[in-house]
């Protein structure tokens, strides 16, 4: 891709209670131009609800058990917690897909499996 890449997060506040589904996240092949390592933690890729020039972003962070890793090319069933913000809730609905992406390159896909109630 060439150019600077530029991009809008959604910040407008919808609620004050943060919002959590458990999604299938299926990450990309280091060969298919995903990462080219693991990721742990508390991991916050942009969430891209668009197509692949879509440039509004949700934030949300996957939540990987401690001690584990998850590598290019697996399929992880994951909590994803996101900024409750205006334009998301409409977005979050069982079967839903979605890009998660670093800058411009995709790195994951997600499918929403179930809402989860906040802990």
């Amino acid at each position: 891709m060439s150019g600077a890449f530029t991009f809008v997060d959604e910040l407008r506040p919808a609620g004050d209670e943060p919002i959590r589904v458990l999604a299938r996240v299926q990450v990309a092949a280091t060969a298919d131009g995903g990462r080219s390592g693991p990721f742990t933690g508390k991991f916050r890729p942009n969430h891209n609800f668009g197509g692949a020039e879509n440039r509004n972003f949700f934030i949300g962070q996957l939540e990987v058990p401690e001690g584990e890793w998850v590598y290019p090319g697996e399929t992880r069933e994951l909590t994803i917690t996101f900024m409750n913000v205006v334009g998301l809730r409409e977005q979050l609905t069982p079967g839903r897909r979605w890009r998660l992406q670093e800058g411009w390159r995709l790195i994951a896909t997600a499918e929403l499996l179930l809402l989860l109630p906040m802990s």
